[in-house]
């Protein structure tokens, strides 16, 4: 096995891989990997793009033109999950801006989020929730948002209320609730039993199975959708694979680099529905988007990709 960097530098120069060959992939029989959407006949890709992270910081310099051949690059490879939200800075304003100027928006399943409570805790403003929604609505140029959550379980008494008026006015089509802190896990999980939504955001990794315990069996069994974030964990997984090849056995599943080894784990939870890596390079766009190409670990599989990340160094 090669190299990110060696993959990714031989697979642009030859141009044969089917993550960085639109026609090779619509042309490969089984195409990319897709999940419905619990409770629809709706299917999304597995792997989509985020924009925290390096997308983000990008979206605040001066030269975004990057991003815009980043959200080309997802599209044209067949993906159309893009996560986003008013927190993470310019994000969400230069992708919609970008989005509209490449004629994709329509070809998006644009997830963006609320959150106008304070931090550390409190009440949100309904009038400031409302006029965020907007906001993001004139952003992303749409009449109509795929999905909006409810960032970090911000106020979930005055803010979900709010997305439910708009689902039911059609203008929002899926509704759901966030988290990433740990602290917070009980509190989703005693939420998802108690209320009903479409999707959660939470996330997962080879190296951080928290989500595996509980509350991703709780989504499959309420028929509730699930967004993966930080399946690289950040940095923190490149930083163990540093300097490492991706062991040979990965071909089993088709894992061609370290992002697609990473990400072909999370996929391969059932309950998962996409994931939503960020990234502001095209060629990373195309090695992630690898990742919904091919087959999929096992459980035993899954076992032998942890113990050899936990061997690690």
């Amino acid at each position: 096995m090669i190299s990110r960097r060696e993959w990714l530098q031989r697979t642009m120069g030859a141009g044969g891989l089917l993550a960085l060959n639109p026609q090779a992939v619509l042309a490969n029989p089984a195409g990319l990997i897709t999940r419905a959407i619990p409770g629809t006949n709706e299917q999304l890709p597995i792997v989509g793009l985020g924009s925290s992270a390096t997308f983000a910081q990008v979206a605040r310099s001066d030269d975004v033109d990057a991003l815009r051949a980043v959200l080309k690059q997802m599209v044209d490879l067949g993906g159309k999950v893009f996560d986003t939200a008013p927190s993470y800075g310019a994000s969400e304003e230069v992708a919609g801006r970008m989005a509209q100027e490449l004629g994709i928006e329509k070809n998006l399943f644009w997830a963006t989020k609320l959150n106008v409570a304070p931090r550390g805790g409190g009440s949100a403003d309904p009038n400031a929730a409302r006029e965020q929604l907007e906001t993001s609505f004139r952003r992303i140029g749409k009449p109509v948002i795929d999905l909006v959550q409810v960032h970090n379980l911000g106020d979930l008494p005055t803010q979900l209320p709010i997305l439910r008026e708009y689902k039911e006015k059609g203008r929002i089509r899926y509704i759901g609730v966030t988290t990433t802190f740990e602290p917070q896990y009980a509190d989703l999980v005693q939420f998802m039993r108690k209320e009903r939504i479409d999707f959660i955001g939470i996330d997962y990794a080879v190296d951080n199975r928290h989500a595996e315990e509980t509350i991703l069996p709780l989504a499959r069994d309420k028929g509730i959708g699930v967004l993966v974030y930080m399946p690289f964990g950040r940095t923190r997984l490149w930083q163990r694979v540093k300097g490492r090849q991706v062991p040979d056995w990965a071909r089993e599943f088709d894992a061609n680099s370290w992002a697609q080894f990473f990400l072909k784990y999370v996929a391969s939870h059932p309950a998962v529905t996409a994931i939503t890596p960020a990234t502001s390079r095209p060629s990373n766009m195309a090695d992630n988007m690898g990742g919904a190409v091919g087959r999929l670990p096992d459980a035993a599989m899954r076992r032998r990709m942890i113990q050899h990340m936990e061997e690690l160094p």
